[in-house]
């Protein structure tokens, strides 16, 4: 038997407020940033804004977007 499945059967005979305390620790954990992504859409915006200051990329207004998907 894996770990998990392992885990599994270890928790769901646990009382239900026990189950819902360790569902809303597991799911608070997805929540923590990972510093290296954070790092790397800061790039990307710096990097975007630089390119528009630079005259090399161009804004749209929402009407613009919108009217591409009708």
């Amino acid at each position: 038997m894996t770990i998990p499945n392992q885990i599994l059967k270890k928790i769901l005979i646990l009382p239900p407020s026990e189950k819902a305390e360790l569902i809303d620790k597991l799911i608070s954990s997805l929540d923590e940033p990972d510093k290296e992504i954070e790092k790397l859409w800061a790039n990307e915006a710096e990097s975007r804004i630089d390119a528009y200051q630079q005259g090399k990329i161009k804004t749209l207004t929402l009407r613009e977007v919108l009217e591409k998907y009708k």
